[in-house]
């Protein structure tokens, strides 16, 4: 994994307060209620503010933010081609 990526996934593991998200890459985040749209906030303010790139709420898709590897992948894109 990539250091943007080791980053992503250490936040998400701050924001959601479980570790699971380390450890099982595909676990559906929102079926487990680990995040939620005040988590999503957090996390899109908290990703945005690290890597220095713009993540606007309005752009957010469920789907595509709904594993942390998901995350890390869609994070990892925007950073490299900022």
């Amino acid at each position: 994994m990539s250091a943007t990526a080791d980053k992503t996934i250490d936040i998400l593991a701050e924001v959601t307060e479980n570790d699971r998200v380390r450890t099982e890459p595909d676990l559906s985040l929102f079926d487990t209620g680990m995040l939620d749209s005040l988590g999503i906030v957090t996390l899109i303010a908290r990703l945005s503010e690290e890597f220095g790139i713009d993540i606007s709420p309005a752009e957010f898709e469920r789907e595509d933010w709904a594993t942390p590897a998901k995350i890390a992948a869609d994070i990892e894109r925007r950073v490299t081609s900022k």
